[in-house]
């Protein structure tokens, strides 16, 4: 398990904003944070860049759904220079909807247009637990990104991501995520944890602080 190392606690916008951080040890280690990326996303931006951010996400998560509108376009400087890439850890906790998302998601992912499928499901958004998330959306959804559509409802079809899903949250949940959105930021030596849909400034000041 990963050890979170606290280092300090805040309040801010009702949110509980926890800030951690884990110091790698050399060569592959399995608890390190590198290894939290196992089984994510493709990455959005260079694959070698010098920081990676994970997100842990829910597609009904409100607060998710907040990050993305309110604080991603803060740090997409920071990918479009190369100094940032981000991998998105699928996280359902609203139950069967999330987890039909994350499916679809990563059928699109398949045919190498996951973002552009994540991207439609939160300007999409529709609360959480509401119903919005259904089948004949979804494929709505693959369609405006152009998914060949045979192959994506067979992938649904056939539940092919269905188990990796649920295998994932199992053990993030070891390793401590218990909360969406939360995010890891790392350099392969050190890592910090942000807990919610904190402020852009928050994001921002950790990449500043992390690629001096």
């Amino acid at each position: 398990m990963v050890r979170w190392y606290v280092l300090a606690a805040a309040v801010a916008a009702g949110v509980g904003a926890l800030a951690a951080v884990y110091v790698a040890g050399d060569g592959p280690d399995p608890t390190g944070a590198a290894a939290l990326e196992v089984g994510g996303s493709p990455p959005l931006g260079d694959a070698d860049a010098p920081l990676t951010m994970i997100e842990w996400g829910d597609y009904q998560c409100t607060f998710c759904y907040r990050f993305h509108q309110n604080t991603l376009d803060s740090l997409m400087p920071y990918v479009d220079s190369g100094e940032l890439r981000i991998i998105f850890q699928d996280f359902p906790l609203n139950g069967p909807d999330s987890v039909l998302a994350a499916q679809a998601a990563r059928c699109a992912a398949d045919q190498g247009l996951f973002w552009e499928y994540h991207d439609v499901l939160y300007r999409n958004w529709g609360g959480e637990r509401t119903g919005w998330i259904r089948p004949p959306v979804l494929y709505g959804f693959a369609l405006n990104v152009g998914l060949d559509m045979r192959v994506y409802g067979d992938c649904v079809g056939e539940g092919r991501h269905l188990e990796d899903i649920r295998e994932s949250y199992r053990l993030f949940q070891e390793e401590g995520i218990d909360a969406t959105p939360s995010f890891v930021i790392h350099d392969g030596e050190r890592s910090v944890k942000i807990v919610g849909s904190q402020p852009a400034e928050t994001f921002v000041r950790t990449i500043e602080q992390m690629l001096r």
